[in-house]
């Protein structure tokens, strides 16, 4: 399968059928889907699914961000490494204070999910700013993740990540970089202490949403973490 051709766009038309037996039969709309592949530059493919992505309760990530970890999906999925049509977005551009993790579907472009989520306590106060590979830094790691397996650790049900950047994320399974869940993912946390609580590296979430993601997100799906100030390989291939 070919998974460089993108987006395609569903066009829905309607066909009317009269009845031609009886006056007492219905009218039935008979919907006829037709796929149109557009074949112009990565900017207009990107933008074109990002007006694709929908929610009627959650708001949309910024394009920047999205347009990144479209490529690199793209070009995961191309290589194997990614199975799922899930992509897991986290921007450490935005405050920790804000919703700034998505969960996508990337085939109908629903959002399923827009959550806090923490990042490790080295890694900054408010903002994420430092960023490691290392063991024992309690620093976060950028770039492209696939997802684990699940398994029942000290933080109830996690779910182990694989990084795919070499130097960048690759040691997170070594490191137990996970998602789990932590009560000092929440609104109240932030409340009392000005700030959301931080993890030793983890991309923890809230305890009432920790379940419903990892059972969507589970077994290789693509799992990134962004930020302006790197650029990942994976995100910077063309998409045409």
């Amino acid at each position: 399968m070919n998974y460089n051709i993108f987006p395609t766009i569903l066009f829905m038309l309607f066909s009317f059928s009269p009845s031609k037996t009886s006056s007492s039969e219905t009218k039935h709309v008979k919907p006829i889907i037709y796929a149109k592949t557009l074949k112009n530059s990565d900017e207009v493919k990107i933008e074109m699914a990002y007006n694709n992505l929908h929610s009627d309760k959650f708001a949309l990530p910024k394009l920047e961000s999205f347009a990144v970890a479209l490529k690199g999906y793209y070009s995961l999925k191309e290589k194997g490494l990614i199975k799922k049509d899930i992509l897991t977005l986290i921007d450490f551009s935005l405050s920790s204070n804000t919703k700034r993790l998505w969960v996508i579907n990337l085939i109908t472009g629903d959002v399923l999910f827009h959550s806090l989520v923490a990042h490790g306590k080295n890694t900054g106060q408010e903002f994420a700013s430092n960023f490691s590979n290392s063991a024992e830094s309690f620093k976060s790691s950028l770039g492209f993740y696939s997802t684990g397996e699940i398994y029942n650790g000290k933080h109830g049900m996690s779910l182990r990540l694989d990084g795919l950047e070499k130097g960048v994320n690759d040691n997170a399974r070594a490191r137990g970089v996970v998602m789990h869940a932590a009560n000092y993912v929440s609104n109240s946390f932030i409340q009392n202490n000005k700030r959301l609580g931080r993890s030793l590296g983890c991309p923890a979430v809230p305890v009432e949403l920790s379940k419903d993601i990892i059972n969507t997100i589970k077994d290789k799906s693509c799992f990134f973490i962004y930020h302006p100030s790197r650029a990942s390989k994976f995100g910077t291939k063309s998409i045409s």
